[in-house]
């Protein structure tokens, strides 16, 4: 059974939050990717570079999915992460725009969790 649209989002991202940058990038990501974030160049190379560092520097790092929504080509997933399990961490949004399955945008907000 093909994974859909949702699965394939859900299943990038646990990925990332797992450290396991390498294998999210080459099975989920499209050649032409673009990353709409100001402080990024925009392209698969930056963000991943970014994504392998943040894994070095936060093993113990949490991530959890608290909602997945999708509308066409584009997947919304709502998250929770955190560096380590003392951090109240950040909750984010991230949507991403699906090509032949395979993830082609991806914008992310994220906000500070208060203490």
């Amino acid at each position: 059974m093909q994974k859909t649209n949702k699965n394939i989002a859900r299943d990038f991202l646990e990925l990332i939050g797992k450290g396991k940058i390498e294998e999210a990038f080459k099975n989920y990501l499209a050649n032409d990717f673009k990353h709409h974030n100001p402080f990024f160049k925009g392209d698969s190379n930056s963000l991943k570079l970014a994504m392998n560092e943040d894994a070095l520097n936060n093993p113990q790092k949490e991530l959890n999915i608290l909602r997945v929504l999708a509308d066409g080509e584009f997947v919304v997933v709502h998250s929770q992460v955190k560096q380590n399990p003392s951090d109240y961490g950040f909750v984010f949004v991230h949507i991403l725009k699906f090509k032949d399955r395979k993830i082609v945008e991806l914008w992310d907000l994220g906000q500070e969790v208060p203490q």
